[in-house]
């Protein structure tokens, strides 16, 4: 198995990751977010690059997911973990929560969603069922209980257009959907992802409570406290994960 890991906000670059090489380069739907890192994380080789780009500028609807995914396929990546950050809908998905989604509800428009747009491609009906890889979901919940981290096991993420957060009427729409947590950019990435044949799962890291959760608005600085407390927690899982990989 060759790991590649998607880091999203706040995971602009992995602590403890000793870089050993940077590729940059361009695919046939274009330039990824950023180059292509390899490196060591718990004395294994893994895959990284940012979904936003090394200086977080990409928005979500600007992100071109097509590139980063066959920049990766083109690197060798056979299993994808997609790191999110994201807020909590359903009363259990407490702020701090880390989740292992098992479902998503993707309200996005006018994304790349498909390598199946040209005459030269192929056309393909992939099944979606389970959107996410269940060996590679069961993976990260026994690197959790290993790493001695509690984690949410399953969740229904909706996937939003971006960049602006929601109001308080389209987060009771999507709670009323079945929708648990809320986030930007999950889609298309994990569909672009199953197209290529890439095992992909999703460690979404509650941030914030959704629009209309809390009595208090939502601040950066708020996120930005979570993100710091929650960072190393996700660490501890990717790195128990991959003293175990192969």
């Amino acid at each position: 198995m060759t790991l590649a890991i998607i880091g999203g906000s706040g995971f602009e670059s992995l602590p403890d990751f000793e870089i050993v090489s940077e590729c940059r380069l361009r695919t046939r739907c274009g330039l990824p977010s950023g180059p292509i890192v390899e490196g060591r994380l718990a004395s294994e080789t893994i895959l990284f690059i940012s979904r936003h780009g090394p200086d977080h500028r990409i928005p979500p609807h600007r992100i071109n997911y097509r590139a980063n995914l066959l920049a990766l396929q083109s690197r060798g990546a056979t299993t994808i973990i997609g790191i999110n950050a994201v807020g909590g809908i359903a009363g259990h998905m407490a702020t701090g929560s880390v989740v292992v989604c098992d479902q998503l509800i993707d309200y996005t428009w006018g994304r790349e969603q498909t390598f199946s747009d040209g005459v030269d491609q192929p056309l393909q009906h992939i099944d979606f069922t389970q959107p996410y890889d269940e060996p590679s979901r069961r993976w990260l919940l026994e690197g959790a209980v290993q790493a001695g981290e509690t984690v949410v096991d399953g969740g229904v993420c909706g996937i939003i257009q971006g960049p602006r957060l929601e109001t308080a009427a389209e987060i009771r729409r999507m709670e009323r959907d079945g929708c648990e947590l809320v986030g930007m950019t999950g889609m298309p990435e994990a569909s672009l992802a199953r197209e290529l044949g890439i095992a992909y799962a999703c460690l979404a890291l509650v941030v914030n409570p959704a629009a209309g959760k809390s009595k208090k608005l939502i601040t950066l600085d708020d996120i930005q406290v979570v993100m710091n407390r929650s960072i190393p927690r996700v660490m501890n899982i990717l790195r128990q994960c991959c003293s175990q990989k192969g």
